[in-house]
């Protein structure tokens, strides 16, 4: 297929802290014909405090074909847009895989513009192995399908990482140690942000530290592979 001349660029936006956006990423979001985003009104707010004035598209996992397709033919025409997630690396548990695919068939060039995501942050503070992981992200929300997930990863030696809810964090803490056993574990929530906090030991000592406090915010959660 012949490369059109428009370009898709990826674009990492910060994760809470305003301030860990790259130069890079901030040159280009200036540059770009519009921005397609997530949620615009979330965008809106770091556009503004970037100073800077673009058209928004919005992409989702639920937006409709024709969308889509529009959205297409303004990067084969020649138009440079930049994705961009409500926070962190675009695609990354996070929606734009439909919108890589479309462009990458259509011959749009596409390149990444990398810079925060949550799970690396939380894996380099957990103590924990980094030179082998498994990213893992949200496990599913019915609980027999979430234990029986976990079951799949028991035997797995390599650190897993996970992201959860608030909603969810306590009985996924509880089923991680019914199945896992109480292994090494840290949990962090709200990085980079005010509040930022990384507990670490063995997940039944986490357990019983935030089956007290009061849940909020999001949540990675980095836990020790299988001892041999």
């Amino acid at each position: 297929m012949q490369p059109s001349s428009g370009i898709l660029y990826l674009v990492a936006t910060p994760i809470g802290n305003l301030e860990d956006i790259t130069l890079r990423a901030v040159r280009l979001l200036r540059e770009v014909d519009f921005v397609i985003c997530e949620d615009s009104r979330h965008s809106g707010i770091l556009l503004k405090h970037l100073e800077i004035k673009k058209p928004l598209r919005v992409f989702h996992d639920h937006t409709q074909k024709v969308k889509l397709d529009s959205l297409i033919q303004e990067l084969q025409n020649g138009s440079q847009a930049a994705y961009v997630t409500d926070a962190g690396t675009p695609l990354v548990s996070d929606p734009g895989f439909a919108l890589v695919q479309a462009a990458l068939n259509a011959g749009v060039r596409i390149e990444s513009i990398p810079g925060p995501t949550a799970f690396v942050a939380a894996l380099i503070v957990s103590g924990l192995p980094t030179h082998v992981f498994t990213f893992v992200g949200y496990l599913p929300q019915k609980e027999k399908a979430k234990r029986d997930a976990l079951q799949n990863l028991e035997g797995e030696q390599r650190t897993l990482i996970f992201y959860e809810s608030p909603y969810r964090v306590l009985k996924t803490l509880k089923a991680m140690l019914d199945i896992f056993g109480d292994r090494r574990a840290s949990v962090s929530r709200e990085l980079t942000k005010k509040f930022e906090e990384t507990v670490r030991g063995r997940l039944s000592e986490i357990l019983a530290y935030f089956e007290k406090k009061k849940i909020l915010g999001e949540w990675a959660i980095v836990v020790s592979g299988k001892e041999d």
